[in-house]
C-alpha cells in the first residue's frame, strides 16, 4: 500500500498522578510498506483497558514500560490491507496488538484470524478477547466457585467485572455486584441478572454490601482496592478466594495513603480465615484460551452470556477516553472505533 497517512499516538510523558492530555502526542507519519513474510495492518477498533496506566510509568512490572516517544500499546482488532504473506491474504480480519496507531506492520505472529460471521469483531477486544478470558480464568482457576456460594465482584459494569458475575451466576452462585451509579447498578441486576448491586458512591457501601451479604463472601473479585476493598475485607469466610486482578483506585497514587498500616490485620486474617489471596495476569492461563473460546463463545450464543460496548469515535478522541476510563466514566468495553 504506498502512500497515505499513519496516525499515531505516542506516549510525550510519564505521568504524575493523573494522566493529563498533554502526556500523549498524536503525529503523523507515512504509511509503512510491508516487506517480505510481512503485512500492513489498518486499525479498525482499539482496545483502551486499566493495565495501561501502568505501562505509562517507569516503575517495576510484569511488563516493559512504554518508552518516552514510542506508540502506546494496546490490542486492535485490524484488516490486513497489503500483504507480503500468503497465509494473510488482503481482506483478512485479525485480532493483533497494533496499538494506538491507524497502520501497523506485522510479520504475522501473535495474530488471530477472526470470523465476523461468527461474533462481531469488536467483541475479540472483549467478551471474547483479553478482558473476557481475565474474566473466566482468574474466576474459575483462583475464586473456584461452588453453587451457594456468595460472590462478590467490583468493577462489576466493566467488561471484566459483568462476565465474572455471569460466569458464577452460571455455576450457581449468589452475586453481588459494586459498580458505580445508579445507571451501572441497574444494568447488573435488570439485564445481567445479579442477585444484588451496591453503588460505591453511596455514603453507607460498607452497610449495604453487609446487608446484601448476609452469610458473608466466600468469592471476592479485586478490580479496584480502596474503599471497596475496606468494605469487603471484614465480611470474607474462612477459605474464601480473592483472585487479585487489579487495582484501579491505586494506579494514579504517587505516594502510600494515609491512614493506619493495615497490612497485620490483612497477614492476620489471612492466617486465621485461611484466605486465598492471589494476584495474576491473564497469560498465565494462556493453556485455558481453547477452554475460555469454546465456553464463553457457547454462552454467547445461548443468550447466557450478555455484554457492552462503550465506543468512541476516532484516534484523536484515545487520551481523553482513556483518561475517563481511569475514573470510571465508561459504561462496559471501552473501545476506538479507528476506522
Amino acid at each position: 500500500m504506498a502512500g497515505g497517512t499513519n496516525r499515531r499516538v505516542l506516549l510525550a510523558r510519564r505521568p504524575e498522578g493523573e494522566p493529563l492530555p498533554s502526556d500523549f502526542r498524536l503525529v503523523e507519519e507515512p504509511v509503512p510498506t510491508p516487506g517480505p513474510g510481512q503485512v500492513l495492518l489498518r486499525t479498525l477498533w482499539l482496545s483502551l483497558d486499566p493495565y495501561m496506566r501502568g505501562r505509562m510509568s517507569a516503575g517495576p512490572s510484569y511488563v516493559e514500560p512504554v518508552g518516552i516517544g514510542e506508540v502506546m500499546g494496546g490490542g486492535t482488532v485490524a484488516e490486513v490491507v497489503a500483504s507480503e504473506n500468503p497465509d494473510l491474504p488482503t481482506g483478512t480480519i485479525v485480532a493483533a496488538y497494533g496499538g494506538w496507531q491507524t497502520h501497523a506492520l506485522s510479520d504475522g505472529r501473535g495474530l488471530r484470524r477472526l470470523d465476523p460471521a461468527a461474533a462481531p469483531p469488536s467483541t475479540a477486544l472483549g467478551v471474547l478477547g483479553m478482558p473476557g478470558m481475565t474474566a473466566y480464568t482468574g474466576l474459575l482457576t483462583i475464586g473456584a466457585p461452588k453453587p451457594g456460594e456468595t460472590l462478590v465482584v467490583a468493577a462489576a459494569a466493566g467488561p471484566v467485572g459483568s462476565l465474572v458475575g455471569q460466569i458464577g451466576k452460571i455455576k450457581g452462585c449468589r452475586v453481588v455486584g459494586i459498580a458505580g451509579g445508579a445507571a451501572k447498578c441497574r444494568f447488573l441486576t435488570d439485564e445481567l441478572g445479579f442477585d444484588a448491586a451496591i453503588d460505591h458512591r453511596s455514603a453507607d457501601m460498607a452497610s449495604l454490601l453487609a446487608a446484601a451479604c448476609p452469610d458473608g463472601i466466600d468469592v471476592y473479585f479485586e478490580n479496584v482496592g480502596g474503599a471497596v476493598w475496606q468494605a469487603v475485607f471484614p465480611l470474607l469466610n474462612d477459605f474464601a478466594r480473592i483472585p487479585v486482578c487489579g487495582l484501579v483506585a491505586h494506579y494514579n497514587d504517587t505516594a502510600v495513603p494515609d491512614g493506619p498500616d493495615r497490612l497485620p490485620g490483612l497477614m492476620r486474617a489471612v492466617l486465621t480465615k485461611r484466605l486465598t489471596l492471589r494476584g495474576f495476569i491473564v497469560t498465565d492461563f494462556a493453556a485455558q484460551a481453547a477452554d475460555f473460546r469454546r465456553d464463553v463463545g457457547g454462552w454467547l450464543r445461548e443468550g447466557r452470556v450478555k455484554y457492552r460496548e462503550d465506543v468512541v469515535e476516532g484516534l484523536e478522541n484515545a487520551p481523553e477516553a482513556f483518561i475517563g476510563l481511569l475514573k470510571g466514566r465508561n459504561f462496559g468495553k471501552l473501545l476506538v472505533k479507528v476506522a
